[in-house]
């Protein structure tokens, strides 16, 4: 199993060779920016709690701005699979940072962040460790914020211990006892908001024996955001809290932003024919499902609420993920193709800003797939 991504935090040019699973839109002009100021920090387990283990050698939380102007997440910028077999301590931080950007070209919105970024940074860690994990809140911050890991067993996911005003920090202990992917969020009074806002991300709990062997790897999220202007309109979006109560959405994304994830935006991912591409894939909601679906592909083998400890279902076309979790899944790339990923409630993608691209490169595959017409 390769590791694609190293963990340390350094810009990246479009031309940097650890990048070869994202391409820029051509022209766009876009810098590929790490993000700065994460925090892994390599020290010993904290005094005062019994059976110490060894501390995490590598980062095991990493992340980055796809664009400086933007809370884009990177989905090529995750920590690499694990390969050892015995427990480590991991000591963490996260920052909750409520952020203005662009939500799409002319429209912008106040974003909450963790890290400044949409999803926050996935974190990967093995059933057995445990994690020192820092919740801290940047000073500029007006709101209050906790964080709930669907991968603690304790109160409220660890909130209560990690509730956090402006300038605050608090940490917690635990101990990553089940295997999975599971989703972390903000999880105030108002949690519907904060998610909606953005935040919300994955911690990624490797069952003992790893996971498949792949060629790659990419991180998204989804979530919908709720405004009192319509879709595309131009200067700053206002947050609606009665659409939020309906239901009813303006936008609905991918890694916080309309058509991120595409050519005609800031570039698709990119593969390469004879690959296998991992997708880790959190659902923030706060109400939505997704039924995902990757247009002229399947889903050769997932896991269905991100469930690793359980064998794989085969050759799925659409598989839900409910608002609160997590989804695992393959695809084999077989043949040159530009693949959409889209959340197959299709006006999503058509009017409300929901979609990914995959772009496909190699040799043609005609035994699998050719145009016997001429083109139209």
């Amino acid at each position: 199993m390769r590791n694609h991504q190293d963990g340390n935090q350094h810009s990246l040019s479009p031309q940097d060779p650890s990048r070869r699973h994202f391409v820029s839109a051509a022209g766009a002009g876009v810098a590929m920016l790490g993000l700065g100021g994460l925090a892994v920090q390599n020290r010993a387990m904290a005094a005062g709690h019994a059976g110490a283990l060894p501390h995490a050698g590598k980062s095991d939380i990493s992340g980055g701005l796809l664009r400086a102007d933007t809370v884009i997440a990177d989905p090529t910028r995750l920590p690499p699979p694990i390969h050892r077999q015995h427990a480590i301590h991991h000591t963490i931080e996260l920052e909750a940072r409520e952020v203005h950007a662009k939500l799409d070209d002319g429209t912008e919105f106040d974003f909450m962040t963790w890290d400044g970024q949409v999803p926050g940074p996935m974190i990967r860690v093995r059933q057995g460790d445990t994690v020192t994990l820092t919740v801290k809140s940047a000073n500029g911050n007006v709101r209050p914020h906790s964080l709930d890991i669907h991968a603690v067993m304790g109160t409220g996911g660890g909130s209560n211990a990690t509730m956090v005003g402006p300038g605050q920090s608090r940490s917690e202990f635990f101990k990553c006892t089940y295997p999975g992917a599971f989703i972390y969020h903000c999880a105030v009074p108002n949690l519907d908001e904060h998610i909606s806002r953005g935040m919300f991300g994955m911690i990624v709990v490797e069952p003992y024996d790893g996971l498949p062997i792949v060629n790659s790897e990419i991180y998204i999220g989804q979530h919908e955001i709720y405004t009192r202007e319509p879709f595309a309109t131009k200067g700053t979006a206002h947050f609606d809290y009665s659409r939020m109560a309906a239901e009813d959405p303006t936008y609905v994304l991918f890694n916080g932003a309309v058509n991120a994830l595409t050519a005609d935006r800031f570039g698709p991912v990119k593969g390469k024919v004879g690959e296998t591409m991992r997708v880790f894939m959190v659902c923030g909601g706060p109400n939505l499902g997704s039924s995902l679906h990757p247009i002229g592909n399947v889903w050769k083998e997932c896991w269905p609420q991100g469930a690793l400890a359980n064998p794989p279902l085969h050759y799925i076309q659409t598989q839900p993920v409910a608002p609160g979790s997590c989804f695992v899944g393959h695809l084999d790339l077989l043949v040159p193709e530009t693949i959409k990923l889209v959340d197959h409630a299709l006006s999503r993608v058509a009017r409300k800003g929901l979609l990914a691209e995959i772009a496909v490169t190699g040799t043609d595959r005609p035994d699998i797939f050719k145009e016997v017409s001429p083109p139209v």
